[in-house]
């Protein structure tokens, strides 16, 4: 049996053969440490990976654009902006502007009637051609002539762009609005009133300061030699038209009458 005595000198005889080994070879005693130092940056490693990989969606407030990050080495790195789409609440409500109230901008803004297609092609001064944009498309144009006013041309442009850029920021795939009527003629109305006894004689499309935008058909834009772009409600691409032009009217730019007879915006310069 050992006693107290010899076991405390066979201990203290380990402890200094140990320290005496660790001074002659420190390499031993690194590599012990450096097994430690990998196991915790392996874990690391994984804890970074693993947050790379890990998506936080943002939850946003009431009209607030929708985000999506990703968290790479404690960085938010930020992978879509995608706004969402509201519409309007209600569309007679929104775009409120009786014939009344827009004669009166187009016949302060616009241009005396013309005869013909071939009077307002002669009058470059004052009416400029509207169908060459990349930005909507026009119908083919029965009862009107492709011309407007500079400002109401512009609007019209700034219309179809902001249209573009907000189907861009939603992450709708793109499409062109429809425009309807623009410039009538005296011929054109004349023209009208065989078929429809209650047209006006008196329409804003005479002064070249109105347009219509239908807000039921569209036509999609995309490069041919990619494959098509997912399909998108009518309903969906009229809520975005919605939300620009009624954002255009709330800065004082338009009047617009929400037409359900005819399926259109009814706009008017101001």
């Amino acid at each position: 049996m050992i006693s107290k005595s010899q076991y405390l000198k066979g201990f203290s005889t380990i402890v200094l053969i140990l320290a005496l080994v660790r001074c002659i070879f420190p390499s031993v005693a690194g590599k012990n440490e450096n097994l430690a130092t990998n196991d915790t940056e392996v874990t690391k490693a994984d804890s970074i990976a693993e947050d790379t990989l890990s998506v936080n969606p943002k939850k946003p407030h009431d009209g607030e654009k929708t985000k999506d990050v990703v968290a790479r080495n404690d960085n938010l790195v930020e992978v879509k902006n995608v706004h969402p789409i509201i519409g309007v609440l209600n569309y007679n409500k929104a775009f409120p502007d009786s014939n009344d109230v827009q004669l009166a901008s187009a016949m302060a803004l616009g241009v005396e009637a013309v005869r013909d297609r071939d009077e307002a092609e002669q009058r470059k001064g004052e009416l400029v051609y509207m169908a060459a944009s990349p930005y909507y498309h026009v119908d083919p144009l029965k009862n009107s002539i492709p011309y407007l006013v500079p400002k109401a041309a512009v609007l019209l442009n700034d219309i179809g762009r902001n249209f573009f850029d907000s189907l861009y920021v939603k992450n709708v795939p793109m499409h062109k609005f429809i425009v309807t009527s623009v410039l009538r003629s005296q011929a054109d109305l004349d023209k009208l009133k065989k078929v429809n006894f209650n047209v006006s004689e008196n329409s804003c499309h005479l002064y070249g300061t109105t347009f219509d935008i239908g807000y039921n058909r569209y036509r999609v834009v995309y490069d041919p030699s990619k494959p098509q772009p997912r399909q998108v409600q009518d309903d969906t691409l009229k809520w975005v038209l919605s939300e620009v032009i009624r954002d255009l009217r709330q800065e004082g730019r338009c009047y617009v009458k929400y037409e359900v007879k005819q399926g259109c915006f009814h706009i008017t310069v101001r």
